[in-house]
């Protein structure tokens, strides 16, 4: 069977725009390269995660050129982050383990970016509130990613494209059956996200309106909604590392930060009131005559 890019993505529509034009592509031709090879998607991701660990010691050594070169690395890692799943979905090697290893170094990588970025920034100011900035930047940037991925992977699910995993991953009887890594990566996942799963599908609750039964045509129109899915793919992690390098290239870290906190913040807001408002009312026009008439 021959290596086939189309086969390797998951959904134009449901992805990021950044990924869709410039990342996926560059980690197809990665890809490519691996295709024939022993090189497994989980091997891809432990090199994803010690590149973005990389990324982090150069941010350290704080100086323009440092900046330059953690920018690049983080381009690396986004691009590795890309051709693990790209692999996967090509050799048909999905693994539970490997999915939930993807998401577990992501979090502990974003964790050592803005460590990185909060030393950086008070060592340039001498101002203690540089962490605070820092780890206002990385609960944004999990939240967002959360929502992005919560709705990229109710898209998929309707189209039948994400069979091996769940919209939430609970612990489940089968799972403690298998046990394994598998079993023990999921746990430490749940840690991690699944309080994050929680807020996403108490958010979609709120946006539906928990007063009408919907039909499942509205349902899947409200999960395929094209303006939706843009703007929620917004916030994928595709897109937030590739602000990072932008402003790291540009020597420009404290602007990143105020771009995260306020600008992406305000677009995540912005993506919640048009499912809530707008997208509501138009495909549940009896959930606001309800609320009205009561």
């Amino acid at each position: 069977m021959s290596y086939a890019y189309r086969d390797s993505i998951k959904s134009e529509l449901s992805d990021e725009l950044i990924n869709t034009y410039a990342i996926r592509p560059s980690a197809g031709v990665l890809v490519r390269l691996l295709y024939r090879t022993s090189v497994s998607p989980n091997q891809v991701t432990i090199a994803s995660i010690l590149t973005g660990f990389a990324a982090a010691i150069v941010y350290l050594q704080n100086s323009p050129s440092a900046f330059l070169w953690a920018g690049i690395l983080v381009t690396c890692k986004d691009i590795l982050d890309s051709a693990d799943g790209q692999l996967a979905r090509a050799k048909n090697q999905f693994s539970r383990s490997g999915r939930f290893l993807d998401s577990i170094g992501d979090f502990f990588v974003n964790a050592a970016l803005f460590f990185a970025i909060g030393r950086v920034l008070f060592e340039q100011s001498t101002m203690s509130s540089m962490y605070l900035i820092a780890l206002a930047g990385f609960a944004g940037t999990t939240v967002r990613v959360s929502y992005h991925v919560y709705y990229q992977a109710r898209f998929l699910h309707l189209h039948e494209k994400y069979g091996n995993n769940r919209i939430t991953e609970d612990v489940r009887s089968e799972d403690v059956e298998r046990g394994g890594m598998d079993l023990q990566l999921q746990r430490i996942f749940q840690v991690i996200y699944g309080w994050q799963d929680r807020l996403m599908m108490r958010i979609d609750l709120w946006c539906l309106g928990k007063t009408v039964r919907h039909s499942d045509m509205q349902r899947e129109r409200w999960y395929s909604d094209v303006k939706a899915l843009r703007l929620s793919g917004l916030f994928g992690l595709g897109t937030e590392l590739f602000l990072l390098t932008v402003c790291s290239v540009l020597n420009r870290l404290f602007l990143y930060c105020f771009l995260n906190i306020i600008i992406m913040n305000g677009i995540l807001l912005l993506s919640v009131f048009y499912r809530k408002i707008f997208l509501s009312g138009t495909l549940f026009p009896d959930d606001i005559k309800n609320h009205a008439d009561a």
